[in-house]
């Protein structure tokens, strides 16, 4: 017998209360699909025809991108969505460089990627996964190695994987030690090419000419400025923050980041000092 049901009803309310949140909230998050679009894809190495993914203009909204330039939007991970692949031949690159291959280029990628790619057997999801999302980077990795791609496209691609790997990590689970465990793996992999990607890009900036990446020179010195600092070259990120602050280009946005990162490696020397 129920003693006090005022209690029981009060509860009831609560619950039903909490539940009545919960699905606003779930209803409030757009499915990723309806950020998405089929755009009409022509093969420049094997002339065939597709559908391949893309992100609606104006349909994202972007949020306050990470130190070093990961951009961010509200309710998708846009970065999964800059890549094209061919089903037919296994052709694969990031959008900005999709169409612009020599005829050499589609020579080689004939030989070493599309005669040695099996076309998928099942239909692709509404949308892209994470881990389906790098494995198509990394395709287009190879894809730029087999072309002989430029050290920054290789590089650009890393950067992108190191991104979606930290994209991630962000919403793996890590309640229990094996899941703690495999989020931990995916930090190292990102470690891996984030490095690769620093790599890359110091050797571009000795070889080619800017833009590079679509990045004018104050953003890519702010880019490796970032970088330099993470992996602990105080001083190479320090030089390349003063190329940032002395330039008559870089924005004012741009120039106050950099005095943020400046301010973070004094802190940082001081405390080596200490």
């Amino acid at each position: 017998m129920n003693t006090f049901p005022e209690v029981e009803q009060e509860k009831g309310k609560q619950t039903g209360g909490t539940q009545a949140n919960e699905q606003a909230a779930k209803k409030e998050i757009p499915p990723e699909e309806s950020f998405l679009l089929e755009k009409s894809i022509q093969c420049p190495v094997c002339d065939s025809k597709f559908k391949s993914k893309a992100v609606k203009s104006g349909r994202a909204v972007r949020m306050e991108p990470d130190r070093d330039m990961r951009p961010r939007f509200r309710h998708i991970d846009t970065l999964k969505y800059d890549i094209i692949s061919c089903p037919n031949c296994g052709y694969t690159a990031m959008t900005r460089y999709f169409d612009h291959l020599s005829t050499m280029q589609i020579r080689l990628i004939r030989e070493g990627i599309s005669a040695k790619f099996n076309p998928p057997t099942t239909k692709e999801g509404a949308f892209y996964t994470h881990d389906e999302a790098i494995d198509k980077y990394k395709l287009a990795l190879v894809n730029t190695m087999v072309k002989r791609g430029k050290d920054s496209e290789k590089a650009y691609a890393c950067l992108k994987i190191s991104w979606l790997l930290r994209g991630k990590a962000e919403n793996m689970p890590e309640e229990t030690e094996e899941e703690q465990k495999a989020k931990e793996a995916v930090k190292q992999e990102e470690e891996k090419f984030y490095l690769q990607a620093y790599e890359g890009f110091s050797t571009a900036l000795a070889n080619e000419m800017f833009p590079i990446c679509g990045m004018d020179q104050s953003t890519m010195d702010y880019l490796l400025a970032y970088m330099s600092y993470h992996f602990g070259k105080y001083e190479i990120a320090s030089k390349f923050l003063a190329g940032v602050l002395s330039s008559g280009t870089a924005s004012r946005r741009m120039k106050d980041l950099a005095l943020d990162l400046k301010d973070d490696i004094v802190r940082k020397l001081r405390k080596k000092e200490g």
